[in-house]
């Protein structure tokens, strides 16, 4: 070998060794990572998220308000005032109305969402919390944290259609396309199946493995429940028999789950590990872990917007000491996670 070519060589190998050791961050397997923060402000706590993906607005559950945000402009487009410890608020876009849960008032308020004006007021169970519509029977249900029950609400007339016994704490709830409900009871580790027009319990299974049922996602083609767990664990369900499909591992403090039929991902949120899990659905049998996407610590909670397939989760800063409680001024943010 000559010179030349065994200088050629030389730092042909010593490139294949540096690069074998470049530390530098490589693309997420996903392609998901954080696109943008918006700043909505405000010292309130948050709740649930909730995407109209037509109206391109982020509603935003703040304790005495819901601020409604401007997913593409960033721009408050404006606030629901005057409410209760409200958890969120759940959408009925085909009749223009919406309904939110207000805790501490044990009431669901109706919002135009054309005006964002208040039109009306339900009375509900105790502690409203999760709520979920059923296009179908045209009703909101409630679900009721202390009252172990769900109160369903007549979209159309604004009244109380009536009260399904859950025997135990609901909470996240999805519908099926097909008049059923189904809602986590959080401290019996159980899914309960429900008929949204005679508010008859159909089923009551176990999550086993799962514990401490949080957030439910639905693949309503697949017909496939998606329920994550304080065990790190997002339990995926057979909605026709309860059989536990898959148990994949989700992050720390978890609490909403969403399902993308476009793109057939499931996702989980985690506060505490400030991850956000991307699941594949390979087949409707088969589940695997693609991504755990770094996002913020108490991003918990979160929404998909259907039309650019992006998750939209919040959260915020707390102060330290006796004020770790309390938001800090200016740092409350939507995350938008996306490709």
């Amino acid at each position: 070998m000559d010179h030349k070519t065994l200088v050629a060589a030389s730092l042909f190998f010593f490139a294949i060794n540096v690069l074998a050791q470049d530390p530098s961050p490589q693309a997420s397997p996903s392609h998901y990572h954080l696109l943008k923060t918006i700043a909505v402000g405000g010292t309130e706590g948050w709740d649930y998220v909730t995407m109209d993906s037509d109206a391109r607005r982020l509603y935003i559950g703040r304790d005495d308000h819901i601020d409604v945000v401007d997913v593409d402009t960033g721009a408050l487009a404006g606030k629901v005032t005057g409410l209760s410890h409200v958890h969120g608020i759940v959408l009925a876009p085909d009749l223009g109305r919406g309904f939110t849960s207000d805790g501490e008032g044990n009431t669901s308020t109706i919002v135009d969402l054309n005006t964002l004006n208040k039109i009306g007021i339900v009375k509900t169970g105790k502690d409203p919390d999760s709520f979920v519509y059923d296009q179908v029977t045209k009703r909101v249900f409630i679900m009721n944290s202390a009252g172990n029950d769900a109160t369903g609400i007549d979209v159309v007339n604004g009244t109380v259609a009536g009260t399904v016994p859950l025997d135990g704490q609901p909470e996240f709830a999805v519908a099926d396309g097909k008049g059923k409900v189904f809602v986590n009871i959080t401290d019996k580790n159980q899914v309960v199946e429900f008929d949204a027009k005679t508010f008859e319990v159909l089923h009551r299974w176990s999550l086993a493995p799962g514990e401490g049922p949080s957030g439910l996602a639905m693949d309503v083609k697949h017909r496939r429940l998606f329920s994550v767990c304080d065990n790190l664990m997002m339990i995926v369900v057979d909605a026709d028999t309860g059989r536990v499909i898959a148990t994949p591992t989700v992050g720390a403090g978890t609490d909403a789950s969403l399902f993308d039929p476009d793109t057939g991902n499931a996702f989980a949120s985690a506060g505490g590990s400030a991850t956000l899990t991307v699941i594949h659905e390979d087949t409707p049998d088969q589940f695997r872990v693609v991504d755990n996407v770094p996002t913020q610590s108490g991003a918990r909670t979160m929404a998909l917007d259907t039309k650019t397939h992006h998750v939209l989760l919040v959260t915020a800063r707390h102060g330290h000491g006796a004020t770790h409680s309390l938001v800090l001024p200016n740092t409350f943010v939507v995350l938008v996670v996306g490709k």
